[in-house]
């Protein structure tokens, strides 16, 4: 009787997470292409035939969904890094991979790293309700993001700086091909870009 109850809940479950991630993908969509102000959740309930109601069972409110979106971002992100990471390889390899890896992701998912740039990065009213800003959303990627500095530093092949400044470097260097990408401007595809972009990633942290 028990092992049925565990199953039963195990399925319960299962359906509830498959229903948040339909919500979030198309609240992805919605929040990256008219922003999160001008985007209302009649139109992310819309976009796959659900009613508000039912979506606030799930989340109650615009910002919680904002939230839980930037949270299911990261650890897309963060599970790819991660992967990298676990390679006993150099830490240049490991960045060319990354790079190599986002830029797969971007083309493959442009409203998930759009929404990371230009609502959780451009929008942090409203994600800031607590000392960190918001910052711990993104936590697993962040995390990851560490790990990989932290391995280069104690190799030998990133010189010692406040983790911030190599973020910064990392993130603005993604953050303009992503910008150029959706603007549209770019000569290439992605991937012709993947070397240029780790090279110069590299060579700011190292």
């Amino acid at each position: 009787m028990g092992i049925m109850i565990d199953v039963k809940k195990r399925e319960c479950m299962f359906k509830k997470m498959k229903k948040e991630n339909l919500i979030i993908t198309s609240a992805l969509k919605m929040f990256s292409k008219y922003g999160f102000y001008n985007t209302r959740v009649s139109e992310v309930a819309k976009n796959i035939d659900m009613s508000v109601g039912n979506i606030y069972n799930y989340f109650p409110s615009k910002n919680s969904l904002a939230k839980a979106s930037i949270v299911f971002v990261s650890k897309k992100l963060a599970s790819k890094l991660r992967n990298i990471n676990d390679q006993e390889i150099t830490s240049k390899e490991k960045i060319a991979l990354f790079v190599k890896s986002y830029l797969l992701f971007l083309n493959n998912h442009p409203e998930m790293i759009n929404y990371f740039f230009k609502v959780y990065l451009g929008n942090r009213e409203v994600f800031c309700d607590n000392e960190d800003c918001g910052f711990e959303l993104a936590q697993e990627f962040v995390d990851e993001l560490k790990r990989l500095i932290e391995d280069g530093t104690q190799r030998g092949e990133f010189i010692k700086q406040d983790f911030f400044i190599c973020f910064a470097c990392i993130a603005g260097i993604l953050g303009g091909i992503t910008f150029l990408n959706s603007e549209q401007v770019l000569n290439d595809s992605l991937e012709d870009y993947s070397e240029s972009l780790s090279n110069a990633i590299y060579k700011s942290i190292s």
